[in-house]
């Protein structure tokens, strides 16, 4: 029964995505909405996809700093390249693992496949892409460099999730009194929270005696050289631009999705999609939909209406984020097309 349902699970999420896509569109008046004649600017879509970009390569700063604090140093280019792929593989791309546990797992090796193919023991055969993206990984039997792999996406991921957050409260405190009376007090524990967990994180990091504690635990899950990740991540100083790169990269890209509204002549407070993205961003952690579709329309169309934002337009511009998303980790797809063609040729030889 579990197996049926973990290979029935991909498919439920797609139906889940159509079905929130239909209920965010359901009650759009659709032609009234084409009466209105809007003119599209495609200009605005370009300005989108460069700052969906930019924000991703400010992630790759995040993460290629916690991985090279490890050890795990790889050339820039190489993050970069992960990333997109990552990032590509999150969009819906048909695999077992995620593309965070994709970038996770190829960061964590030394140097290029041949390389690896020509250190290797005799006998010893280097997993092809496909075997890599269906294959289920066990944390417990897999080697200490692939587990500060994990530990560097858990950590990069982590800081993302307080910059949304942080970002989120904010958003609150400026709009939230539009959801309800408590709207404004909810932004503030929200903000004292992140912060304050933040602080102790720190503390505890920069205190001998608890340090000590963490790294004999570390020692325990076999990856005593995570700890500098640790300190790079939410240690003193470096835990300051840490969270400011976390909170710039969810900036910019609801800067983008703004300009999305904009290419449809609509817009919207930046306090309303400082809450609307943040509260997204949280659902999205829930494995219901495919890379956020139909969950990202349903869910801004309804809180941005609270603004008076149109919902035909919201869903419009939302849809076309999607689309932009994707777009901005095509590249990602040469990574894994090189990949491919490796594995081809080794296997040729």
């Amino acid at each position: 029964m579990k197996k049926t349902f973990k290979t029935l699970w991909p498919y439920l999420r797609i139906v889940l995505s159509l079905l929130l896509l239909w209920l965010a569109a359901r009650n759009i008046d659709w032609q009234a909405l084409r009466e209105t004649k809007i003119a599209i600017e495609p200009g605005w879509f370009a300005l989108a996809l460069a700052l969906l970009v930019s924000a991703n390569l400010l992630a790759v700063v995040r993460w290629g700093w916690i991985m090279r604090s490890m050890g795990l140093r790889q050339p820039i280019s190489r993050y970069i390249t992960l990333y997109f792929a990552g990032g590509l593989i999150n969009q819906g791309l048909p695999s077992t693992i995620g593309g965070d546990s994709y970038r996770a797992v190829e960061g964590s090796r030394l140097g290029t496949i041949r390389q690896r193919q020509v250190g290797q023991p005799a006998g010893a055969r280097t997993p092809t892409l496909a075997q890599e993206l269906h294959q289920p990984i066990d944390l417990n039997r897999a080697p200490p460099r692939l587990r500060l792999g994990f530990i560097s996406v858990a950590l990069d991921r982590g800081l993302g999730l307080i910059g949304n957050n942080i970002l989120g409260a904010l958003g609150l405190i400026l709009g939230g009194i539009m959801i309800a009376p408590w709207g404004e007090s909810l932004g503030w524990w929200a903000l004292g929270a992140m912060i304050a967990g933040a602080t102790l994180a720190s503390l505890m990091l920069g205190s001998p005696r608890t340090r000590l504690w963490i790294q004999k635990i570390l020692v325990k899950l076999g990856m005593p050289e995570a700890m500098p990740g640790l300190k790079t991540a939410l240690g003193w100083p470096t835990v300051l631009p840490q969270l400011a790169i976390s909170i710039a990269t969810h900036m910019i890209a609801l800067t983008a999705f703004w300009c999305c509204l904009q290419a449809f002549g609509t817009t919207a407070p930046f306090s309303a999609l400082m809450v609307g993205l943040p509260a997204l961003g949280l659902l999205m952690m829930l494995p219901i939909s495919i890379s956020g579709w139909g969950l990202r329309e349903a869910t801004l169309s309804t809180t941005l209406a609270l603004w008076g934002v149109d919902s035909g337009i919201t869903v419009l511009a939302s849809v076309s984020f999607g689309i932009v998303t994707l777009v901005t980790y095509l590249p990602g797809a040469i990574s894994l097309l090189q990949r491919r063609r490796q594995d081809d040729l080794s296997t040729k030889h």
